[in-house]
């Protein structure tokens, strides 16, 4: 079995600054694909920004310049750094990486629970 498991998430005044983790654990061959999600209520799920297994990334023009992501993939972790964050930035966080599994099967996406991310005006 994979999991991810994301962390970092909380409560945040605007302006300022938050660190999201995604970790992969299990029977893990190898990961390519990984990228952050967010939801915010009543609205479109929103691709933020991805980072492919050579260090290509893209980042939505919705948060470009404010946020970063980066990758260890010798950790099997993926983050999200948010700087001068806004109000609009609140949402569920989602991580999701394309992962092959020891047990074969292909290159499957797999997803974290969810973290929740609240700015303040």
């Amino acid at each position: 079995q994979v999991q991810l498991v994301e962390s970092g998430g909380g409560l945040v005044q605007a302006g300022g600054s938050l660190r999201l983790s995604c970790a992969a654990s299990g029977r893990i061959f190898s990961i390519g694909f990984m990228g952050w999600y967010r939801q915010a209520p009543g609205k479109a799920h929103e691709l933020v920004a991805t980072i492919s297994s050579g260090g290509t990334t893209y980042v939505a023009d919705s948060v470009k310049d404010r946020f970063t992501i980066s990758a260890d993939n010798a950790k099997n972790t993926v983050q999200l750094q948010l700087t001068s964050v806004k109000p609009e930035d609140t949402a569920v966080y989602l991580c999701n990486m394309h992962i092959m599994s020891v047990n074969g099967g292909g290159t499957l996406p797999y997803w974290g629970q969810g973290t929740q991310v609240t700015v303040s005006s």
